[in-house]
């Protein structure tokens, strides 16, 4: 009869335990909790971030960093029945903001005339030291230096019936103590661009010899 009972008592038992585990988990998971009270153990230690936080893959991919080659002389082009060829523009005289200023002052007529302009350059500066002799001696001493500033505005396929129109403007607005000059451009007037080293030219002599 006892163990009758207890079997009872145990049933009537198990089904509340039941009830009330079904009742709190229903309460759980209608009333929002946070994570952490959940899961008693910090598995997402042990998980992979898949890349969480990188930002290298976003940038563009940098190219590879090419050497600097060495500046070469183009190709001078032949002047034609209707067109010239590359000719400079050379300005050149000792107040360099005068040089200077006339310089962009024709480049900026060559735009606006739709002439191609190749390229606009300076010069390596000039210096020229003027020598006066004593009245009662014969020896002489340096009284002034004076400094030569150019530059040279490279012009090609220009139009001949353009060529006068071009003169005439450039020759009317030609300031007092500036001097100048148009040539045909050869390979000399490209590399009097770069000063000499007359050290480096003396070492690579030695090596050739």
């Amino acid at each position: 009869m006892n163990t009758l009972l207890n079997k009872v008592l145990l049933l009537q038992n198990t089904r509340a335990l039941v009830c009330a585990a079904s009742s709190l988990q229903s309460q759980v998971l209608t009333t929002q909790m946070p994570l952490g009270v959940l899961l008693t153990n910090r598995q997402y230690r042990s998980m992979p971030t898949h890349g969480i936080g990188k930002y290298r893959h976003l940038l563009p991919k940098a190219l590879p960093k090419k050497k600097k080659e060495r500046v070469q002389a183009k190709q001078i082009k032949a002047a034609t029945a209707t067109e010239f060829g590359v000719f400079n523009v050379c300005v050149s005289g000792y107040d360099m903001t005068l040089v200077e200023h006339y310089s962009q002052y024709i480049h900026n007529l060559c735009n606006h005339l739709d002439i191609r302009v190749d390229e606009s350059c300076a010069l390596p500066t000039k210096s020229t030291e003027v020598m006066v002799m004593q009245e009662q001696g014969t020896k002489m001493y340096v009284d002034a230096v004076l400094k030569t500033h150019e530059r040279v505005v490279q012009i090609s396929e220009m139009k001949a019936t353009l060529f006068p129109i071009f003169m005439e403007v450039v020759l009317k607005n030609q300031p007092e103590g500036v001097r100048l000059c148009l040539k045909q451009h050869t390979e000399a007037d490209y590399q009097a661009r770069f000063k000499t080293r007359p050290e480096l030219e003396g070492l690579l002599a030695k090596i050739n010899n």
